[in-house]
């Protein structure tokens, strides 16, 4: 009589964790270890090797955290097959990544693999009978997510509060052998096991399977595992062999290991995950068949650097086609918030690094774990070459589920990208039972295709794939009962994937996802890094460009230096503010060194275009002429105001009444009550009102943020439950300005003052507010509030080369989810002839809400995000003093909405010398934006202009240039020829172009022939 399902399901639990599994390794004899602590940070294998080494043995604690501890490890190779060496540093029930490692060591400073959770043993590769020596690195990196179970405050983010004591305790560091018949036996009943869990109660083939297993568990004798276990398998032979039925998924399974360039760890950290991973692979494919991806041309860079000898290993891996570089891009950015060029860099820079190191260019855009998808992105990566593109992280959303898995991506332009977001819901998979049936189950073009990828392999803190998964994977070939699995590669996957969907749906817009929100706003001296970083480079570019014209030396070395700090940081846990403190606080400090070299070599450029002289000068690197003052030009100073009316008077008056104040200019009214908030907001001209009626703008509001899970990450909508209108004041005055009218608020809440300056200069067609927080709010989010009398159903928020248009209502679940948005520079809600922009210097998270209007009707209240503190991983998140800078700009519209966020973040710069530099290029239409100037990738000296249409229309204009040049052509983001498509003639030095909505342009200007 055989036992019931739920005994044999019980009995078999029992029998893998206390037969099998102690039964697959014979411990045959201790290694003889010793050890040297490392006083600080981590050092080269060659200087370890050096060092005098201490007695150390099994049990003994080891690790302050994020310390190093070095081991040599010594002993005899025994004459037994399959032997090799077992350690377990102290390793808790965490996955890989996020707790102790271990890097090992041949003799000659090469590595031989990773020691790891799961990932244990280490070959040996000397002959039986011979003596071996050994060094492991052991890092002792602390489990700041406590095996993602809790996310609570640490002090172990940053290395001066992470303290002194040991973390780990060495476990075990022997020599064994391991039983190959236990071993299989084990991943038969794995695979089978977690079959049968997904299978039908009431199936035959579950039924099936039970009775095998009981057969190979009554064949095992218990007090010989090893002496049964081939015995025993057998008895698993042919419910292993029936095939999968023809209509079963079809899954492409891919290495993977998907490493955060940052995260619960520092970058420094992060440089030796990728050696133990990338080894890890290495000996892992000497045993088995099966291809490994990668993405980050950053992550093979520090490979390069750091470990010269594995990076040629990994080259020539990638030359048979084992490992594959993925992505194109420098890191897996975030990307919403980089800005247009420093997304297009991305790709320019990662796929020179790829095609340079390896011959190899990556087709496929790979961002499994970035937190949502810009509408600009099929459009950029498409101009750089790219086919195809793979997201995991749509599944995280909270509300709403995303319809395709297959799917054509539509960017802003028009431009579509093949796109799998696979079912399998994870981009770490084990390739379990539940994994590909998740996959199979959740496949949404059943009928139409059938086809998904799954990218296995220990991923976020690396490891990637071992042994025990390549193992499933050979078992899932073709098993009844299970999705057929096929070790695959990214461009197999794809193009069996296009061939197989002919016509797949269409996802128009950006991918917002439905979740981690407050990455718009965490860690604001990052995202200010980021904004200032990305504009000082456009503007050193730009004047080297013209400096090099004259004769100058363009510093391309340099340049690529700072780009890829600024590409590094936009990682997608490190510009949206949800790393530990460490991470940022280096962050911060890079960004200080790319702002100084990128003055440097603009302050050096200049002094190259104007020479040498005493007169005052004025240089405009923006897009857009401000007043007289042209674009991209420099200019004798004084000129008229950024923003004047041509012709206006110069006059502002400021005066002080009962209620507060009121400054006029030539354009607006602006009265402000005595608490300091903007009561009214008047166009001159018409007589407009632009303030809701019986509302305030400039209204500071606080609210709680106590998200459900991740705090850096999230803001939910409760948040918007608690809110405190700070309104009180503790002086209000007027400040003496020559031609502004200005106004200073302090305000004090707790340890938190607040002070705010509302200036309103000379025939400016905006009020500017400068907000100066000392922050002491802990879990407090600071929304600044503009209730604008308009009337619209959506707003217009700018993105990369563009802007999108998002509701202002919640009429369906999808907008109810999107409470919080990104936007760069500005944000624009209009109705019928009247606009008005918000424009920024440093925040991306805004909210932007219809709302009941005094006397009927609706006006929109645009909010932006200015300051959160979240507790984890960093519990000093956005303490202390920031700047933050907005414009308000009434009867606008989408150009001025660009021209003013252009104009807050690259002001123009004053200087001395000797001549003026006339427009290094112009456009005739405010439609068109010219985002980059450059010399070209292959230093060649031809000039790289990037520009593209930016109000969502057709436009025709002129490209005008200062300089000559031989021939202009058209090519894509790295600068290689296209098909010709915009450029309808040139004429000495003008070039007429025709663009289409939101499109994206890299020109190339040859330089002139020498004559003869």
């Amino acid at each position: 009589m055989h036992d019931t399902t739920d005994l044999i399901e019980a009995r078999l639990r029992r029998f893998i964790h206390e037969r099998l599994r102690p039964n697959v390794h014979t411990v045959l004899t201790p290694l003889r270890v010793a050890s040297w602590e490392v006083p600080g940070e981590p050092v080269p294998f060659t200087e370890a090797m050096g060092q005098i080494y201490q007695p150390f043995t099994a049990g003994a604690r080891w690790g302050k955290p994020w310390g190093t501890t070095w081991l040599r490890l010594t002993g005899t190779v025994p004459e037994a097959p399959g032997a090799e060496l077992l350690l377990d540093l102290g390793f808790n029930e965490a996955e890989p990544g996020f707790q102790a490692e271990g890097t090992v060591y041949r003799l000659d400073g090469s590595i031989v693999k990773a020691v790891e959770p799961r990932n244990a043993h280490v070959p040996l590769e000397a002959a039986p009978g011979e003596q071996f020596e050994l060094y492991l690195e052991a890092a002792a990196n602390p489990d700041l997510a406590e095996g993602f179970r809790y996310f609570r405050p640490t002090d172990l983010g940053s290395l001066e509060t992470a303290g002194d004591e040991p973390l780990y305790e060495l476990r075990q560091a022997d020599i064994a052998v391991r039983n190959f018949e236990v071993w299989e036996v084990l991943q038969d009943a794995t695979v089978l096991s977690q079959l049968i869990t997904e299978l039908p109660g009431s199936s035959p083939r579950r039924a099936e399977i039970l009775r095998a297993l009981e057969r190979m568990m009554d064949t095992a004798d218990p007090d010989d595992i090893v002496g049964s276990a081939a015995e025993a398998r057998a008895e698993l032979a042919g419910v292993l062999s029936s095939p999968a039925a023809a209509s079963a998924h079809r899954v492409h399974a891919i290495g993977h290991a998907h490493i955060d360039s940052a995260w619960l760890w520092p970058i420094r950290e992060t440089q030796r995950k990728i050696a133990r991973t990338f080894s890890n692979v290495l000996s892992l494919q000497q045993e088995a068949d099966f291809v490994f991806a990668a993405s980050s041309a950053q992550q093979y860079a520090w490979l390069k650097k750091f470990q010269p000898e594995l990076f040629s290993r990994v080259r020539d891996a990638v030359a048979s086609g084992k490992f594959v570089p993925a992505g194109g891009m420098w890191v897996e950015s975030d990307t919403n918030m980089p800005g247009g060029e420093a997304l297009a860099r991305q790709f320019v820079r990662g796929k020179r690094f790829f095609m340079e190191e390896f011959g190899v260019e990556p087709l496929d855009v790979w961002l499994p774990d970035s937190f949502g998808y810009s509408a600009a992105l099929p459009q950029i990566a498409r101009a750089a070459g790219s086919r195809w593109m793979l997201t995991q992280k749509m599944s995280w959303n909270e509300t709403n589920r995303m319809p395709h898995h297959t799917f054509l991506w539509e960017g802003t332009d028009g431009t579509r990208i093949f796109t799998h977001f696979p079912p399998v819901d994870t981009y770490s998979s084990q390739l379990s039972g539940a994994d590909l049936a998740r996959a199979e189950r959740q496949y949404a073009e059943k009928g139409m295709a059938n086809t998904s990828l799954v990218p296995f392999g220990y991923g976020d803190g690396g490891g990637g794939p071992n042994r025990e998964m390549i193992a499933a994977a050979e078992r899932l070939r073709s098993l009844e009962g299970s999705p057929t699995v096929t070790l695959s590669s990214p461009a197999e996957f794809f193009a069996a994937a296009e061939a197989e969907y002919e016509h797949p749906p269409v996802w128009s817009g950006e991918m917002y996802l439905e979740f981690h929100r407050g990455t718009y706003t965490s860690q604001v001296r990052t995202k200010q890094g980021n904004r200032r970083s990305e504009h000082a480079l456009r503007e050193a570019e730009l004047w080297a460009t013209a400096a090099a014209l004259r004769g100058g030396e363009y510093p391309y070395d340099e340049l690529d230096r700072l780009w890829e700090t600024v590409l590094l940081q936009q990682f997608h846990d490190i510009l949206p503010g949800s790393s530990i403190g460490w991470v940022h606080r280096e962050a911060e400090r890079r960004y200080e060194e790319v702002l100084a070299s990128a003055e440097r070599l603009t302050v050096g450029a200049l002094g190259v275009l104007v020479g040498e002289g005493a007169t005052a000068l004025v240089a405009n690197a923006g897009p857009y002429a401000q007043g007289s003052l042209e674009a991209m030009a420099v200019v004798a100073s004084p000129v008229a105001s950024p923003v004047a009316s041509p012709g206006a008077g110069t006059a502002t008056i400021l005066t002080r009444t009962d209620e507060g104040f009121e400054l006029t200019n030539s354009q607006l009214r602006v009265r402000i009550d005595n608490a300091g908030l903007i009561v009214s907001l008047v166009v001159r001209a018409t007589g407009r009102e632009t303030i809701a009626p019986g509302k305030r703008a400039n209204l500071l509001q606080l609210h709680r943020d106590t998200p459900t899970q991740w705090d850096a990450w999230d803001i939910d909508e409760h948040y918007r439950r608690q809110v405190i209108d700070l309104t009180d004041v503790v002086s209000i005055e007027q400040v003496s300005h020559p031609t502004a009218a200005v106004v200073c608020v302090i305000r004090g809440r707790g340890a938190t003052r607040i002070t705010q300056t509302l200036t309103l200069a000379a025939d400016s067609a905006a009020l500017e507010i400068e907000t100066v927080v000392d922050w002491h709010e802990r879990q407090k989010l600071l929304k600044l509030a503009f209730p604008l009398d308009v009337h619209t159903d959506r707003a217009s928020s700018e993105i990369q080369f563009g802007h999108v248009q998002r509701p202002t209502h919640a009429s369906t679940s999808w907008d109810m989810a999107r409470f919080e948005t990104v936007a760069h520079r500005w944000v624009h809600v209009g109705e019928a002839g009247f606009g008005v922009a918000v424009a920024n210097d440093s925040t991306y998270g805004h909210d932007i809400t219809s709302r009941p209007r005094e006397g009927g009707g609706t006006f929109t209240n645009v909010r932006l995000s200015l300051l959160r503190a979240p507790l984890y991983p960093d519990p000093e998140a956005d303490q202390g003093e920031h700047t933050l800078r907005v414009s308000i700009r009434p009867d606008s519209s989408i150009a001025d909405a660009a021209r003013e966020g252009y104009r807050l973040n690259l002001p123009p710069r004053q200087l001395l010398g000797g001549n003026p530099v006339a427009s290094v290029l112009s456009v005739s239409s405010d439609a068109v934006i010219i985002e980059a100037v450059k010399l070209a990738e292959d230093r060649s000296g031809d000039v790289i202009v990037r520009l593209y249409e930016a109000l969502g229309g057709r436009a025709s204009t002129t490209l005008s240039t200062s300089f000559a040049f031989g021939a202009v052509i058209e090519t894509d983001l790295l600068e290689r020829e296209v098909d010709a498509a915009v450029v309808d003639s040139v004429s000495g030095e003008q070039v007429a172009l025709t663009l289409r909505p939101f499109q994206l342009v890299t020109l190339r200007f040859r330089a002139p022939r020498a004559a003869g």
